[in-house]
């Protein structure tokens, strides 16, 4: 399985990005998917699920804020990102629901 996380950027405070993370290899729907996120000098924490059965979860700090979705026809997870905030600014990944499988990473900057 192979996992491409796209979308980050510098955007301001305010400001909405979508995150795109495209699964080779597996289906995006059938273990479900994740998204994580690591701040500079912090350690790596979990932001939101999407479950198989459409069921989602979102951390705290994000909920009502970030959604998660995903396109199967395109075999891609999304996290749609709104009213960021300088806190959010962290490399973000995306994780099979099944192993140990993860995206590259992509940088998402909040100024403000």
């Amino acid at each position: 399985v192979q996992l491409q996380a796209s979308g980050g950027g510098l955007v301001q405070a305010g400001g909405s990005l979508r995150l795109s993370c495209v699964v080779r290899g597996g289906h995006v729907s059938r273990y479900g998917m994740l998204w994580y996120r690591q701040a500079p000098g912090k350690q790596r924490e979990w932001v939101s699920t999407l479950a198989s059965g459409g069921a989602t979860g979102y951390a705290d700090s994000v909920k009502g804020r970030f959604h998660i979705s995903r396109d199967n026809a395109k075999n891609t997870l999304y996290l749609q990102m709104d009213t960021l905030k300088p806190e959010d600014t962290a490399v973000y990944y995306c994780k099979f629901g099944r192993g140990e499988y993860w995206g590259q990473g992509t940088l998402v900057t909040v100024s403000s």
